[in-house]
């Protein structure tokens, strides 16, 4: 492996005289073509560049056959490249065992095509500490890579990451083969007493009972012993909180305990040609979650995931209105999903508003949904100025296009008729800052075939949606469309098959157009 380095050098400065470093790609030119293409003024978005040092992980240490654990050398290679003004880490081919990762400023992880980063299933290696998840204040693990306050960061190359998210996750009987089940219960664990959930331990079964609104534990004990369910707490696995000027080029993400990459706070940030990737069944496994952050571009990435694939958050309810920090200025572009709850999804977390958002050329392949916007009483906020263009979608076990505001949590299909009866059939609350809005939504050029329904609008009778603008579109399915609760849609050209009624509109509708 130490013959690469001479190589790597050759490749630095040949490519350092054509101005292009060899461990990234992406240029200014092609982040500001997007940008410039957007359908809102966007602004400039940064490339972090980095200088011309590297420093190779086996020259600290590391082990390249997996057999014993990196972490102290990879962070080790890394802080030398912190305290030396910045460079290239770089983890050449091999098989890296190890617990979490911190970057640095001015720090790019450079992973070799051969290289696999296998982040230990150890629990006790990930710390429990304060930090944000489903867009609550709360406790977590420490993610297996994570950041804070950093600026100029990247991770490059064509290298894999892998969370061991099965040793993490509880994993439902009736999702995966017997073969698939005899086999996960060789990793130890317990059942649920139906023997039908399986849990990595006691406190994980235990965290369960203390859930009330999703997967945040929740207790009225100051004394609590948060160890008890530790590996409860799974972690996301790309955690980076109030960083500046990001990069992630290349590389593949797979197999997070929880959500895969979670940039929260962040400002300049560039996802390209990344593959995310969870087994379709894993609990939580969302690809991007993308929350409070500005200035954002998601360029030509592969998601096939087991939650929510390209996703838009800004906290939830009362933790999310005090932060009141909105994602803006986002534009994802040329990415494809094969499974996901969400193709791309604004919510359900949108508690500090979501605005300017543009999403053009993608393909969703067999999603759970294809558009999928959602939210519920309680959470506030204003989603506003979503631009989509350009969409094609086969195969939707639900939705094409759907507006939720009576989201309850689970994912599309889950929930039965009596609870959907029961959200909407309470009583009419007024208007406050816990009422959530979605307005000014333009969406156009969209094919879907083998949809199980076109459409299904619901909004909230004290705050209807409004102003939704449809415009070349063809869908052919089941069902057609749904339209309730809603105040302004503008509909040009669409074209809807379906073998039942093709408009379905109910009474709550105000100022419907048709040309």
């Amino acid at each position: 492996m130490k013959n690469i380095l001479p190589i790597l050098a050759a490749v630095a400065l040949l490519s350092a005289c054509c101005g292009q470093s060899p461990y990234q790609q992406t240029r200014q030119s092609d982040i500001n073509a997007l940008t410039k293409a957007a359908a809102f003024e966007m602004p400039k978005v940064k490339v972090p560049s980095f200088p011309d040092k590297t420093f190779n992980i086996l020259s600290y240490g590391a082990d390249a056959t997996g057999q014993s654990l990196c972490s102290a050398s990879i962070q080790a290679a890394i802080d030398a490249c912190h305290e030396a003004g910045g460079g290239t880490v770089l983890i050449p081919d091999g098989v890296y065992l190890t617990g979490p990762i911190v970057l640095k400023s001015n720090v790019r992880l450079h992973t070799s095509r051969n290289a696999f980063v296998l982040f230990s299933p150890d629990f006790t290696l990930y710390p429990i500490y304060d930090t944000s998840f489903e867009g609550v204040d709360t406790k977590r693990c420490q993610s297996p890579l994570s950041a804070l306050n950093a600026e100029n960061i990247a991770i490059t190359g064509e290298g894999t990451f892998n969370g061991s998210g099965d040793y993490w996750r509880p994993l439902k009987k009736a999702k995966v083969t017997g073969a698939q089940w005899k086999k996960h219960l060789q990793k130890g664990g317990v059942l649920s007493e139906d023997e039908k959930i399986w849990y990595p331990d006691e406190g994980s079964k235990m965290a369960v009972a203390m859930c009330k609104d999703q997967n945040v534990p929740e207790t009225d004990d100051p004394n609590f012993d948060w160890e008890t369910i530790h590996s409860f707490l799974r972690p996301v696995m790309l955690h980076f909180v109030g960083c500046k000027n990001v990069l992630l080029e290349g590389v593949c993400f797979e197999n997070s305990p929880a959500w895969n990459l979670h940039p929260l706070m962040c400002e300049n940030l560039i996802l390209r040609n990344l593959t995310v990737r969870n087994p379709w069944y894993s609990q939580n496994g969302d690809g991007v979650d993308v929350e409070s952050c500005k200035n954002v571009v998601i360029d030509h990435c592969s998601f096939d995931v087991g939650d929510d694939a390209i996703c838009m958050k800004s906290g939830k309810n009362e933790d999310g209105r005090r932060r009141g920090i909105p994602t803006e200025n986002v534009v994802v572009n040329g990415c494809t999903v094969y499974h996901g709850h969400g193709g791309f999804v604004v919510g359900s977390e949108m508690s500090g508003g979501i605005k300017n958002i543009d999403v053009n050329d993608c393909l969703f392949l067999g999603t759970d949904v294809g558009l999928r916007f959602k939210s519920t009483r309680g959470r506030g906020g204003m989603v506003e100025n979503i631009y989509i263009r350009n969409i094609n979608m086969w195969a939707i076990p639900n939705e094409a296009l759907l507006f939720d505001l009576f989201y309850g949590g689970k994912g599309a299909g889950e929930e039965t008729e009596e609870e959907i009866a029961a959200r909407m059939n309470a009583d009419i609350p007024p208007v406050t800052e816990e009422t959530p809005g979605f307005k000014n939504i333009y969406i156009e050029d969209v094919v879907a075939k083998d949809v199980k329904q076109a459409m299904y609008f619901n909004g909230l009778p004290e705050m209807k949606i409004e102003n939704v603008n449809l415009k070349n579109i063809v869908m052919q399915g089941d069902k057609g469309c749904v339209i309730r609760q809603t105040n302004g849609l503008n509909v040009e050209n669409v074209k809807i098959m379906a073998k039942g009624e093709v408009w379905t509109i109910a009474p709550s509708v105000e100022n419907i157009n048709f040309k």
